[in-house]
């Protein structure tokens, strides 16, 4: 049956649906995968079902992965872009390790994620691709809805480009743009299936294709008939339902780690009095920190699009030397570009945010995977003694706090900070508590007004510390009387006059390490409910999620584990080596070769086990729990 442009023919098939019964099964949580052709948009699609869970009050978490070509063959597996979604009535930590129910819009896309889903899972295809030419671009040999080898799972066949252009079929779109829309019937359908609500999809459809009214019509009508076709057809007899999840209260909206970023140097800039200034260069996958902030200038945000990475963040070095909040966003080989400039920026003490969305590398890399391999990078990778702070965040909500708390060691010890977020953290989403504004931390800073020369010169000494935070003064250029010089030769301490002496040199170096070494931080804490605990866990950035769902498994067996996180890196917490020592044996999993394992080997000579995985993809829950577990029952022997 087909839909007019005004929707008229639905009445009769909500009457029809209305009498057919349907089978509610309710679950705690439910993992959902769709997949397709980078053009077919599941991008989109996904993040409107993520949406719809999050307005329903599911508590929730995602994973996007993106192909890294542009534009790929399409029907290819190099093509298939997906989008992950974990929602449940209980507070969850990660996307899920296995899809409950796969969306494949094509061959490509179902061979390319088939193994992930476990027997008896649910699988939807359109069947209107699964002819010779897509079947042979991925060396199927034979139809796999016709051979018996998806036997194994409850396979539901639909012609979703048929049935959305028959239900266009009174727009007026041509057959490609009515094709165009079947991702929303694919939307529809598993909306229908979940009990999602539809008015926000609908009101944001309306609105996104605001400028083209019969595209956006088009897409509303796509969206109605998979609801429809699920209300209508026999093919699914069950719908399925997730209760809200009991969250603190407060008001919460979905967000992603990027945005949250964006969100936190906004906040920060507003907390701190000062205007902000973004100085970068667009790079997989930093880019959305951009375009967020582009969008708030009524914040006293500048965002500034150089021509190359050096030349972002030496406008973001000028404008902390300015009196701004100086920000540059990148990935890995973005870093290794700005590397000199940070130099500059711990030479000349001054305030700056740089942000690092780590990606798969060396070089380009995996431009839309992600990987935690930037950790030696940001310690080390530039020239000379060069120490700074270095943070990272644990989740997608937590970026904006530790956005914040970048900001806070920046302004307090006048010094580049680094952030290391990934992709996982970046591009995947989860409720985020919308913080009271009142809460947020006073960031003001004081700029020098009067010359501080410890003699009767009167002059003006750039190099004075603060005893405390060993922080030098901040002199606005132009300040009357307090003229002063700064640069990246070495100068002499307290004046700030060139100098090439060893013992200045020394000193110096020896003075922007202490610096960094005395910047407070938080205790770690260790999650050991019993505290009986033989076995520790400590994790940094993404792995959190993954590290934390696989702790609860093992302590669902009765087996003792404990937990720790690190969201800052350097300084690392004072009572850390306490806390490494307490136990027999410390698992750190990383998505790299062992960076934060090697570390922590060097600084307090105890014996690391480094689990580790670089496949651009963030761990699963189920192979940390078979990790976990082992050494529990090796240690328990020992």
């Amino acid at each position: 049956m087909s839909t007019s442009a005004n929707g008229s023919a639905t009445a009769g098939i909500e009457a029809l649906s209305a009498s057919r019964p349907t089978e509610v099964n309710r679950l705690e949580r439910v993992v959902i995968r769709f997949a397709g052709d980078s053009g077919d948009g599941m991008q989109l699609t996904g993040d409107r079902f993520t949406s719809e869970a999050a307005a329903f009050g599911n508590d929730l978490a995602t994973l996007p992965n993106f192909p890294a070509e542009i534009r790929a063959p399409q029907g290819t597996i190099p093509g298939v872009s997906s989008f992950q979604v974990h929602f449940a009535d209980y507070d969850i930590l990660t996307p899920g390790d296995r899809p409950d129910v796969l969306v494949a819009m094509n061959p490509a896309a179902l061979k390319a994620n088939i193994d992930d889903v476990p027997q008896g899972g649910t699988v939807i295809v359109n069947t209107d691709e699964f002819g010779k030419r897509n079947l042979a671009k991925v060396d199927y040999e034979s139809n796999p809805l016709e051979d018996d080898s998806l036997s194994a799972f409850e396979v539901h066949e639909v012609a979703m480009s048929t049935l959305t252009q028959g239900a266009l079929a009174d727009t007026g779109l041509g057959k490609k743009d009515a094709e165009r829309c079947k991702n929303m019937f694919a939307l529809g359908l598993l909306s229908w299936m979940y009990h999602r609500p539809t008015e926000g999809t609908e009101a944001y459809l309306r609105e996104k294709f605001a400028k083209k009214p019969d595209v956006a019509e088009a897409n509303v009508l796509a969206f109605r008939a998979g609801w429809y076709y699920g209300e209508t057809t026999e093919a699914f007899g069950t719908t399925f339902e997730i209760a809200p999840a009991k969250l603190p209260p407060g008001t919460y909206r979905q967000i992603t780690g990027n945005t949250a970023l964006a969100y936190g140097i906004v906040a920060s800039g507003q907390q701190a009095k000062l205007p902000v200034l973004l100085g970068t260069y667009p790079i997989t996958p930093a880019s959305d920190v951009l375009h967020e902030l582009s969008k708030h200038k009524n914040f006293g945000i500048t965002s500034f699009q150089a021509e190359d990475e050096i030349a972002g963040i030496g406008a973001a070095l000028g404008a902390a030397y300015g009196g701004a909040l100086g920000v540059t966003s990148t990935s890995g080989p973005g870093i290794a570009l700005k590397a000199e400039t940070v130099g500059l920026g711990v030479m000349t003490e001054l305030p700056l945010v740089v942000i690092d969305v780590q990606r798969g590398g060396p070089s380009t890399g995996l431009p839309t995977k992600t990987e935690q391999a930037d950790l030696l990078q940001a310690y080390f990778g530039r020239n000379g003694e060069s120490p700074v702070p270095i943070v990272a965040p644990a989740t997608p909500a937590d970026c904006f706090d530790i956005a914040i708390e970048a900001t806070r060691i920046a302004l307090k010890y006048r010094t580049p900070v680094l952030l290391l977020s990934d992709g996982a953290v970046a591009n995947g989403s989860e409720p985020w508590l919308i913080p009271d504004a009142s809460t947020l931390p006073d960031l003001s800073v004081e700029f020098a007004t009067e010359p501080n020369a410890p003699d009767e010169s009167g002059e003006h000494w750039p190099y004075q510390r603060d005893p405390e935070t060993l922080a030098r003064e901040w002199a606005l250029p132009g300040t009357a009387g307090l003229q002063h010089r700064i640069g990246g030769l070495e100068k002499a301490e307290g004046k700030g006059n060139i100098s090439y002496d060893p013992d200045n040199h020394d000193k110096m170096v020896r003075l922007r390490q202490a610096k960094v070494d005395g910047v407070d931080v938080p205790d770690v804490e260790v999650d050991d409910p019993n505290g009986n605990a033989r076995v520790l866990v400590l994790g940094w950035g993404s792995t959190y999620g993954p590290i934390g769902a696989a702790a609860r498994r093992v302590r669902a067996k009765g087996m003792p584990i404990a937990q720790a996180h690190l969201r800052h890196l350097n300084p690392l917490p004072a009572n850390l080596g306490e806390v490494l020592d307490a136990y027999d044996h410390v698992i750190v999993p990383e998505m790299n070769l062992g960076q934060l394992s090697l570390l922590l080997r060097a600084k307090y000579l105890t014996d690391i086990q480094s689990y580790n995985k670089v496949a651009g993809l963030p761990f699963k829950a189920e192979e940390l729990e078979g990790v976990f577990t082992d050494t529990i029952r090796e240690v328990g022997t020992a």
